[in-house]
């Protein structure tokens, strides 16, 4: 397979999401911050974006309908060894942020991450962090965010979700029916 010609300063990035309105709303967000993007819904299309285009980012969800996202990382490092990897979840913990980076991607972002954030992150230099995001999310919209991602995982079940979250369902259901905290 031969390379692809790349202009100076193109900045390729492939974005491996499976949620299709998701993935449509990042990519228009990460062409804005000129990033020329190439979208793939699971790992094989993926990979073969990647050895197409051989990009010099990638940010890939966690949890695809095809596997798991950080089997993807390795692909990636052996087309392009400097690519900078960011991985992103709904299921933020120690123990996946530690196993992203073993994987070899430069950071770990919980979703939903800003654009911003991502493309700061991207594009720190290696051995930096990235500044701090301007406007965080408060403590008690990224509880609802949590509950909301539970509840979807869920099928919508308020039960299930309430047994799972540990909490009383009438509690659940009164959270639920309230708007997203800002």
């Amino acid at each position: 397979m031969a390379d692809q010609p790349t202009d100076e300063g193109e900045m390729r990035l492939l974005i491996v999401e499976d949620d299709k309105a998701f993935r449509g709303r990042l990519t228009l967000a990460m062409e804005r911050r000129g990033f020329n993007v190439f979208a793939a819904e699971g790992i094989e299309e993926g990979a073969q974006l990647a050895a197409q285009h051989r990009p010099e980012y990638a940010v890939i969800d966690m949890r695809l309908e095809d596997g798991n996202g950080l089997d993807l990382v390795p692909t990636l490092r052996q087309i392009n060894p400097d690519m900078r990897v960011v991985i992103l979840t709904g299921y933020g913990n120690i123990a996946s942020a530690v196993a992203a980076v073993k994987a070899g991607a430069v950071d770990y972002l919980s979703k939903p991450a800003d654009p911003d954030q991502i493309a700061g992150t991207l594009l720190t230099p290696e051995g930096q962090t990235p500044p701090p995001p301007e406007n965080p999310m408060s403590a008690d919209r990224v509880k609802w965010e949590h509950i909301q991602r539970v509840y979807e995982l869920c099928d919508r079940n308020v039960s299930e979700t309430a047994r799972r979250l540990n909490m009383h369902r009438r509690t659940l259901q009164r959270i639920l029916a309230k708007r997203s905290p800002q």
